[in-house]
């Protein structure tokens, strides 16, 4: 048996084959079907028609990579060492952490390989074949290469096949190409190398028929079926790291790595010096589990958390934690057109009738709008758009939905727009849309006909021959439609369509479009004015792609899919609109652009737009119109697919990743500062200034009533009017590292001091110790409020729980100053009035120290005054 075609690749020329050649390539007849022992051999051959869902090791593999962590290594022997020295609140706290983190990353991987489920689903259960010269009734995944299939409206095409027969057949093909509208289809060879959308005597496996009748020969099935090539780029994009995430884990290696070094340096030191072993055992413990920041990971999930409710009451779902943040480092935006751009609903905007041109207002299928200037003329005109219709509009939940085709239902608002009434005319007799003749026409009591069709075939029944007019809408991506009207014999009522030519009337033109969301167009040129840079990649026309650009004032001209192939990277790069783009072109753009140092968010509804979605760095899938596959792919999804949904989730990102870096400088220079105190201490053979039993207390009460509140902190005015981050900046900058040793030094000192202090002044040791740790404590609550903006003083908007976390922090520390049972576990004393005064002029000392440091430092290009009020 000849080897069948395109069984190797989903890349076939079947397209460009005679119908006869392909029988016989394909051994098979396109009237009877193929014979049982044919099937079983090619399925033998070939497999089942699904596609293929490749293994990741198992719940449990998943499960033990989210341990593999330098930070989360140094934290497990952190607690198995607190656990030895039954510290049992603190090796609980230190293990919870570990395991709330390796539970979200187990439950994010597996929501990442469910994309690949989500696409298998695409193939339908069931299909009609014909097998042996019967049409049967058939499980989709029973289907081999050389099949006959038969196609209806409303079937979803089960296998790549090759049209023999189609009549009046439209596919909805855009979950696979991104085309805008159904796709008129014919059985009729194609001759030249065509890009996949402009195949139109193909049926692709996973997309939709929504009118007629076809019949095809299979082609190509499962993994070798262009929804099989997407499961493959799919399964083999990298789902790439988020920038957070890969800076945090090098931050992780770096401060394990520091925080082993100090420890091991101060046992060393101290066995110089003379001191015990298990001593120094001890202390080097305490160093490492005080200047582990154990709230880290916690507070990453927290600000995350918190950034995923924020954007979700601003329509967007967030899928994956790290997406939130990525969003603000966001350097490029990969839009689509259809629906994210755009409001993806036909829309009629004029009727053009003669030399007049009447403006329709208003957008999408709310019949809200008027005809500027109606007379009786543009009137008809509308009324043979509503006569010669198949189509109708139902109001779901408030919206307005389309029964049948998108192009149709525009020409029903446009007529309801102008009160244009249908119940006179009861049809008599239709001549059904035809892809070949390109042409509708109805006949209605009267009796009248109307014709509705393509500019060409409708001008040519009334003998005009100028198609200029027409011509200079649609080279503005438009779609023109062109009515007729026509008079029957008298008693006729079948359509005659013999009679018709010379006996038509032109009624005119009805122009329309996907129209541009006007919030779209505000958010892009936002993003645009926050340094983002944002690009439009759609599968529709080149020419509709170029309208929409305009609007939204992107780019300089359109790159088509054929011509990507042999455009340089450089120059590629560069571009900012692509029309007719394939999803193996999607996922180049999206790589290309990473590799160029770019952070990239792509957003996409359809089946080709999964590779690129879970390549990008954040992938946003639209939530009303996108296919489940684009969904499980993605990282966020947009509830009410539209752009500026984008833009204020950037906007939010921003502020989750200021928060994390907040975080980040008040948390670093506390867990500093109690290893340093240690290790002077030591190093000099002095005193401890605080035990390691109040270095447990600092880190357990101050991560979470202190720091964890600048997780709330509302956004920083002027957001969105700073260039977006660096993909290069570290997570710790020159600025922030300065800050964080400033502050280090700081609260060491202020604990020296205050221990010796006291103690010079013949203080008992218990009472310096309690004295040294309020001072430590409070400078940190000098320090927070500071770390409200890290560069500028920041006075207003100031939030609740941060408010609350002082107060209470407060009231602890006045506990464990004066609660006997406090005082015997954590070894501390009673101050008096006199101490609290010099704790808290340290305290204010420092906040200033911080605040110069601010107005001394104070980063070029920093956004806002250098002091804000209320958030402004």
């Amino acid at each position: 048996m000849p080897t069948p075609l395109a069984t190797s690749s989903p890349h076939t020329d079947a397209y460009r084959t005679k119908t006869q050649d392909l029988v016989k390539v394909l051994d098979t007849d396109e009237q009877q079907g193929l014979s049982s022992d044919q099937v079983e051999q090619r399925r033998a051959q070939f497999g089942a028609n699904t596609l293929p869902v490749e293994g990741d090791g198992g719940a449990l593999l998943r499960l033990v990579r989210q341990f593999h962590d330098p930070l989360v290594y140094v934290l497990i022997v952190s607690a198995v060492v607190t656990l030895s020295m039954a510290q049992f609140v603190d090796t609980g706290v230190i293990l919870g952490v570990v395991l709330l983190n390796a539970v979200i990353g187990y439950v994010q991987e597996s929501r990442a390989r469910s994309a690949l489920d989500a696409l298998a689903r695409m193939v339908p259960a069931e299909a009609s074949v014909i097998r042996g010269g019967t049409t049967l009734k058939l499980a989709a995944e029973s289907l081999v290469p050389g099949d006959v299939l038969v196609l209806q409206a409303g079937d979803k095409v089960a296998a790549d096949v090759r049209l023999v027969g189609a009549d009046s057949l439209e596919v909805d093909e855009s979950p696979l190409t991104g085309e805008s509208v159904p796709v008129v289809k014919s059985a009729d060879v194609i001759v030249g190398e065509t890009v996949l959308a402009d195949r139109r005597n193909m049926a692709y496996s996973g997309t939709v028929v929504t009118r007629g009748a076809g019949r095809g020969i299979v082609v190509a099935t499962g993994a070798d079926t262009e929804l099989g090539l997407v499961n493959k780029l799919v399964g083999s994009a990298d789902g790439t790291q988020t920038p957070l995430t890969r800076k945090l884990i090098g931050f992780s290696r770096q401060l394990a790595l520091v925080i082993v070094g100090l420890a091991a340096v101060t046992f060393i030191i101290g066995l110089l010096r003379g001191s015990p072993a298990g001593e120094m055992f001890t202390a080097a413990v305490a160093l490492a589990v005080g200047a582990i920041p154990e709230g880290l990971p916690a507070a990453v999930t927290i600000v995350l958390a918190i950034g995923v409710v924020r954007m979700s009451r601003r329509n967007a779902i967030v899928r994956r934690l790290p997406a939130v943040e990525t969003l603000g480092g966001t350097t490029v935006v990969c839009t689509d057109k259809t629906g994210t751009l755009t409001a993806n609903q036909m829309t009629v905007t004029a009727v053009v009738v003669g030399e007049k041109v009447y403006e329709v207002t208003g957008n999408g299928y709310d019949p809200v709008g008027e005809v500027v200037g109606l007379d009786d003329a543009a009137r008809e005109c509308l009324l043979a758009g509503a006569l010669c219709n198949d189509s109708s509009l139902r109001q779901v939940d408030g919206v307005w939905e389309v029964v049948g085709d998108p192009t149709e239902a525009a020409l029903l608002v446009s007529a309801g727009k102008a009160g244009v009434e249908t119940k006179e005319y009861p049809r008599l007799d239709v001549v059904p849309f035809d892809s070949a003749k390109q042409l509708m026409i109805t006949l209605h009591q009267g009796p009248v006909g109307y014709i509705k069709g393509s500019v060409e075939r409708v001008l040519a029944l009334v003998a005009e021959k100028d198609h200029s007019a027409a011509e200079r809408w649609a080279a503005q991506g438009l779609r023109v439609l062109a009515f007729a009207k026509f008079t029957p014999p008298p008693g006729n009522t079948r359509i005659d369509e013999e009679s018709l030519p010379g006996n038509v009337e032109l009624l005119g033109f009805q122009v329309m479009r996907d129209p541009s969301r006007p919030e779209a167009i505000t958010a892009v040129a936002s993003c645009q004015e926050a340094g983002v840079e944002v690009k439009m990649i759609t599968g529709d026309h080149a020419a509709t792609a170029q309208a929409i650009a305009q609007d939204f004032a992107l780019g300089d001209g359109v790159v088509s899919g054929k011509d990507i192939e042999a455009m340089p990277d450089d120059k590629l790069a560069e571009k900012s609109v692509f029309a007719r783009v394939a999803p193996e072109q999607k996922l180049r753009l999206v790589e290309l652009l990473q590799r160029k140092g770019h952070v990239v968010a792509m957003t996409g509804d359809g089946v080709n737009d999964a590779p690129a979605l879970r390549q990008a760095d954040i992938g946003v899938a639209m939530g009303r119109g996108g296919t489940e596959a684009a969904k499980e792919a993605a990282d966020m999804v947009l509830a009410d697919d539209n752009f500026a949904t984008i833009e204020a989730a950037v906007e939010e990102g921003r502020g989750v990743f200021d928060n994390l870096r907040k975080f980040l400088a008040w948390t670093l220079p506390t867990n500093i500062a109690e290893g340093l105190v240690i290790l002077v201490a030591i190093v000099v053979g002095a005193v401890l200034p605080i035990l390691p039993v109040q270095i447990l207390w600092i880190n357990m009460t101050t991560a979470v009533f202190l720091g964890l509140t600048l997780a709330f902190e509302p956004k920083e005015p002027g957001i969105m009017r700073r260039p977006p981050r660096s993909p290069k900046q570290p997570l710790l900058t020159r600025d922030l590292i300065r800050r964080i040793v400033l502050v280090s030094i700081v609260l060491v000192a202020a604990a020296f001091l205050m221990f010796d202090g006291l103690l010079d002044a013949g203080a008992p040791v218990a009472e310096a110790r309690t004295a040294a740790i309020n001072v430590f404590v409070f400078v940190q609550i000098a320090y927070l409020i500071s770390c409200r903006s890290l560069d500028r003083l920041r006075l207003g908007g100031w939030n609740r729980w941060l408010v609350m976390g002082i107060g209470l922090m407060v009231l602890l520390q006045i506990l464990i100053t004066y609660v006997p049972v406090l005082n015997t576990l954590f070894h501390t004393a009673p101050l008096d009035v006199g101490v609290w005064l010099l704790i808290l002029a340290a305290s204010v000392a420092a906040f200033v120290v911080v605040e110069v440091d601010k107005l001394i430092w104070r980063p070029k290009g920093s956004f806002g005054p250098a002091v804000g009020v209320d958030g402004h």
